[in-house]
């Protein structure tokens, strides 16, 4: 696109990553968005645990109590799994070559799939800890998931990161650091997909399974809402992928598929055999 385009596009709202100074102390936006999220999410667990006529035999799994051991669990396992989930999911090669930078996580650089599999492990070792029901527990935090998405999408637009695809939709906007990585092209209106993601896979993903634990039920059918989660993560994933900025040097980039694509895949099917576990489960149990 020409530069007059480019300049007729919204302008981003440049916001300092750094969202507060303390002499050589740091808070970038970033950080505070995983704190946010993870803060919200104990407070809606707690709140779901205080509902006792969602859980089978109207009592809840454990004491909310408890719920402190298990984000100390689940933060452990979303930050060292979202770490290593970036590092070797999609730059490894940059990584290997300056292993140092694996631990700067204030300079961003998380991956959702590999938080996924960090919290889900951390979550089956705290089930088992305490002798709970693991699915019940996974059932718990899919359902409070979708609120940290949210302030993690957030903070990626802020931070003018993971941008979109070339557009020339009205709301489209320029992301300044686009310019280090496609030069050539620059400046170019681009769609802000870290709100797509964030209002899918965030927003709307949180009410659908809110309708799903308090006017459903699901929480009665251990494994529903994890399964639903990772369904509609997959579904809402794969189709903003189609708008976000396509990497065309990652391997698994091809035929129109992307890596966030790819690896939402395993989560859709697996989502699937949660969903029809626990269906069976109730035609067991009815039966």
């Amino acid at each position: 696109m020409d530069l007059m385009t480019g300049l007729l596009a919204i302008p981003f709202p440049e916001i300092d990553p750094v969202a507060l100074s303390l002499g050589p102390l740091q808070v970038r936006w970033y950080g505070l968005a995983y704190m946010v999220g993870l803060l919200l999410g104990w407070y809606y667990v707690r709140q779901l645990l205080s509902t006792d006529k969602l859980w089978p035999g109207n009592k809840a799994p454990f004491s909310p109590s408890k719920v402190d051991d298990l984000l100390i669990f689940v933060a452990i396992g979303v930050i060292l799994g979202g770490r290593l989930g970036y590092v070797f999911f999609y730059k490894p090669g940059t990584y290997l070559q300056n292993p140092i930078e694996i631990f700067q996580i204030w300079k961003g650089g998380m991956a959702f799939h590999g938080a996924l599999v960090g919290s889900g492990i951390a979550i089956w070792l705290f089930a088992k800890r305490n002798a709970l029901n693991p699915l019940s527990v996974m059932d718990l935090a899919a359902a409070a998931v979708p609120l940290g998405l949210i302030f993690g999408r957030l903070a990626n637009f802020i931070n003018g990161e993971l941008f979109g695809r070339p557009t020339n939709v009205p709301w489209a906007m320029v992301f300044p650091d686009a310019k280090y990585i496609h030069p050539n092209v620059e400046p170019t209106p681009r769609h802000p997909s870290q709100l797509y993601e964030a209002a899918l896979e965030g927003l709307l993903l949180f009410v659908a399974l809110r309708i799903l634990t308090h006017h459903r039920m699901a929480l009665k059918s251990p494994g529903t809402v994890i399964g639903s989660f990772l369904i509609g993560y997959a579904l809402a994933r794969s189709f903003c992928e189609l708008f976000r900025q396509y990497d065309v040097q990652h391997v698994l980039s091809a035929y129109g598929f992307t890596p966030g694509i790819i690896y939402s895949l395993p989560m859709l099917l697996l989502g699937v055999w949660f969903v029809m576990k626990a269906r069976s489960g109730d035609a067991q149990a009815a039966s």
